[in-house]
């Protein structure tokens, strides 16, 4: 896939998810509700303070009334009120609106009343940059700090469980970090070589994996024969695994902001797909998340 606009025609193809927006107050979640409404995505169920809700609604031209509404002043609880629904089946994504992420992710995390599926819930970003020839993932800018080496192979796990519902059979998965060779005073280029012989030995399936690379060879081919590395992935990949947060919100950031891509996010390894945007991120980003998860959801 080359563009954004390709997951949307997935998303249009399957039925029609509902979409329960927690603390549904907040103008840019709202602009990119309704227009997922409107292009037949999903079908919202609002939590939160009605009165800001109904206010917001009016300016933006959104006719709510025939959705489904909960009134709940209290953050939290309006959180916890969206993670209910899914619990109970009536809703299927989860949309983080006028509330802060710890306060959302509490809810989420609940180990009676939450979503959790697994151990690990991590955060994949899908761009569209005019400088690279196809959707590129990175992964992970927003959940894990600084993860481990099992963490980071469920991270991997949870970017191709996207990919493969998205389509991709085989994605191609680049552990980037400052150097392509192995280097045992960086812990990040250890990880990566383990990583890719587990790959290489079967233990992980479902895609090509290699690492270390650095970020010029493992999306540009002329960098990786300039360096003469021989790699199915180097200069093609498909996702980009960040050795920290750090990292990867710096390029999760870089991209949009410098670089001019587009991208939609989701959080994955829940129990549905969490639509959790940064408050910097446009509308537009919020609405291709919605799609996103309306897409593998």
């Amino acid at each position: 896939m080359r563009h954004l606009s390709e997951i949307i025609e997935i998303a249009k193809q399957k039925r029609t998810r509902k979409l329960a927006l927690a603390a549904a107050g907040d103008e840019d979640a709202l602009l990119a509700v309704k227009n997922a409404v409107e292009n037949d995505l999903i079908e919202p169920v609002l939590v939160g303070n009605m009165l800001n809700i109904n206010i917001i609604a009016k300016n933006i031209d959104f006719d709510i009334s025939k959705y489904e509404t909960h009134h709940e002043e209290d953050k939290f609880k309006a959180s916890q009120k969206a993670v209910e629904l899914i619990r109970e089946g009536k809703a299927e994504i989860l949309m983080k609106g006028a509330v802060d992420t710890g306060t959302l992710m509490k809810a989420v995390l609940d180990k009676e009343k939450g979503l959790r599926k697994g151990d690990t819930l991590s955060h994949v970003a899908i761009f569209e940059s005019q400088y690279y020839h196809k959707l590129l993932g990175v992964t992970d800018a927003a959940m894990n700090i600084n993860p481990e080496f099992e963490t980071k192979i469920a991270i991997i796990k949870n970017a191709i469980e996207l990919f493969h519902k998205l389509g991709v059979q085989t994605p191609k998965v680049a552990i980037v970090g400052p150097v392509e060779t192995v280097n045992p005073k960086i812990e990040s280029t250890i990880h990566a070589a383990t990583i890719s012989m587990m790959n290489y030995r079967k233990q992980i399936t479902g895609c090509i994996i290699d690492g270390p690379l650095a970020i010029d060879n493992a999306t540009s081919k002329k960098s990786a024969e300039l360096k003469n590395i021989t790699s199915d992935v180097a200069g093609d990949a498909d996702i980009l695994m960040a050795p920290n947060i750090d990292s990867a919100n710096i390029l999760y950031k870089t991209l949009n902001f410098l670089g001019g891509a587009v991208t939609g996010a989701v959080i994955m390894g829940a129990k549905v797909p969490i639509v959790l945007t940064s408050r910097s991120d446009s509308d537009k980003s919020k609405f291709y998340s919605i799609a996103l998860a309306a897409s593998i959801g």
